[in-house]
């Protein structure tokens, strides 16, 4: 099935057919599976890195940082390009970064070497997966998005599932010096199929004026994020970091600033006047404190299970397999109803994770130790956390693919790829700042306690918190939509 562009011509491959929608979801699923491998495998397999390569602490966070800023400043400018330029050759040139630099860390021998390749890494599929958004955006019609925004969402969980236990048997296979390694090379042959694929699928520029590009929005905007994202980096002395932050606000505000002023002349890298639209305004709040929230679970979890409870890496990623596949399924579910409940889903969905968090808190309330006489209750009692994990990623999966849908739905096909960009760049740093912050209270709290059970508790308050902030955004694009009609 194929779709009109927006001058009701139908977007063209290179070979001239009209392009195929299902076949380029699939591939946007691919993408999202890569995303959400790439950063599962690291969880897994940076212990031998560590070992290997002999990583300080300040490596070890650069590795993990890496791609995630890399991804995270690309997404927008990426985006528009994509828009103006066509989304073929951005596309191709993502990922065939991305595996070349898949192969370079494979066989990196220290940690700048393979947090050189992990940045390219990010740099690679930012560019490719702002394609998917923009390319979907002029595919589908605003009540069809909801689909495959669900199903690109499910491979990220899916990706988060098989991750750790893809790692942790390459690492037994491999041993500590090739098994970290190969983690690296299996990108390669799905990055080649990749790139063929969309070669093969993805539109071809259009034959259509090309307007100057926004170059000065791309660098304030990247260079400005970029600031405020080292901010949340530990290796910086107080003052260091209460320079970068300021002088990184400045900078966003002056991309602001440039952009109205841009509009006038040409076009913009973002137009800020989306944010004028209640949905999309409310739908950039959602994305990055929902996504905080999220990785801040996954992030507390992962944490409590290996240092609380002293289990390892392969049964830590089990354990959490119940919230990736809650989330997984539920955004087909969701991204199928997002067309017709729109904030509804979202609202609901908060509800959901908010209520699975209140388990998992009952949860580690009661959790006896090894000692207590009331340790016959532990099986039941972590069921409880099961379910609360379970609960949680299934209200999860309502979240996303919805709000995407609702958020975009105002949006000109014209400005999809940037848009998206913007909301994945929330959704990017969110998870940046949901990590940040629950690491502070716990080792906070550890600090003060030196117990695990009670250090649980308060990140959980902190993780509910946020997702009330994403609530409360939820509400207001419930109860006050948008006037004006969405856009095709």
């Amino acid at each position: 099935m194929t779709a009109e562009n927006h001058n009701g011509e139908l977007p063209r491959t290179g070979s001239g057919r009209p392009v195929p929608r299902g076949p380029v979801v699939v591939v946007g699923v691919l993408v999202a599976f890569i995303i959400g491998l790439n950063i599962a495998l690291l969880v897994i397999v940076l212990p031998t890195i560590r070992s290997t390569l002999g990583l300080d602490s300040s490596s070890q966070q650069w590795l993990i940082s890496a791609f995630y800023l890399a991804f995270g400043l690309v997404l927008v400018p990426a985006g528009r390009f994509g828009d103006v330029r066509g989304r073929r050759a951005i596309f191709v040139t993502g990922v065939t970064a991305f595996v070349v630099a898949s192969g370079v860390a494979a066989f990196a021998s220290h940690g700048a070497w393979l947090i050189g390749a992990r940045l390219v890494q990010g740099v690679g599929v930012g560019l490719a997966f702002a394609q998917v958004f923009g390319t979907i955006q002029r595919l589908y019609s605003a009540r069809e998005r909801g689909l495959p925004f669900g199903a690109v969402i499910a491979g990220v969980s899916v990706a988060r599932v098989s991750g750790p236990v893809l790692g942790g048997g390459l690492v037994a296979l491999g041993g500590a010096e090739w098994g970290w390694r190969w983690s690296f090379l299996v990108n390669v042959p799905v990055g080649i199929v990749v790139a063929f694929l969309g070669w093969r699928l993805f539109p071809v520029a259009e034959r259509v004026a090309r307007p100057r590009m926004d170059v000065t929005g791309a660098v304030l905007l990247m260079v400005g994020l970029g600031l405020v994202w080292l901010t949340q980096g530990e290796q910086w002395p107080g003052w260091v970091r209460w320079t970068l932050l300021p002088a990184g606000l400045v900078l966003l505000v002056g991309f602001v600033f440039w952009e109205y002023r841009y509009t006038r002349r040409g076009e913009p890298m973002f137009t800020i006047r989306l944010f004028r639209f209640r949905s999309f305004a409310a739908g950039m709040v959602i994305a990055t404190f929902y996504t905080a929230g999220y990785d801040g679970i996954y992030y507390l979890m992962s944490e409590y299970l290996q240092h609380g409870l002293g289990h390892n890496e392969l049964v830590t990623g089990i354990a959490l397999t119940p919230l990736a596949l809650g989330v997984a399924v539920s955004s087909v579910i969701g991204g199928a109803k997002a067309g017709r409940m729109g904030s509804r889903l979202v609202v609901s969905g908060l509800v959901l994770v908010a209520v699975g968090l209140t388990a998992l808190l009952v949860a580690d309330l009661f959790l006896p130790g090894p000692d207590s006489p009331h340790a016959a209750t532990l099986p039941l009692l972590l069921a409880g956390l099961g379910g609360g994990l379970v609960t949680s990623g299934v209200g999860g999966g309502l979240v996303n693919a919805p709000n995407l849908t609702v958020a975009l739905s105002p949006v000109p096909q014209t400005e999809g790829g940037s848009a998206g960009g913007m909301l994945e760049t929330g959704q990017a740093f969110g998870g940046g700042l949901g990590v940040g912050v629950v690491g502070t209270v716990i080792f906070a709290s550890l600090d003060q306690t030196d117990n695990w059970l009670t250090a649980f508790r308060l990140p959980v308050l902190v993780i509910v918190g946020l997702f009330v902030v994403a609530l409360a955004a939820a509400l207001i694009s419930l109860f006050f939509p948008d006037r004006a009609r969405p856009r095709s």
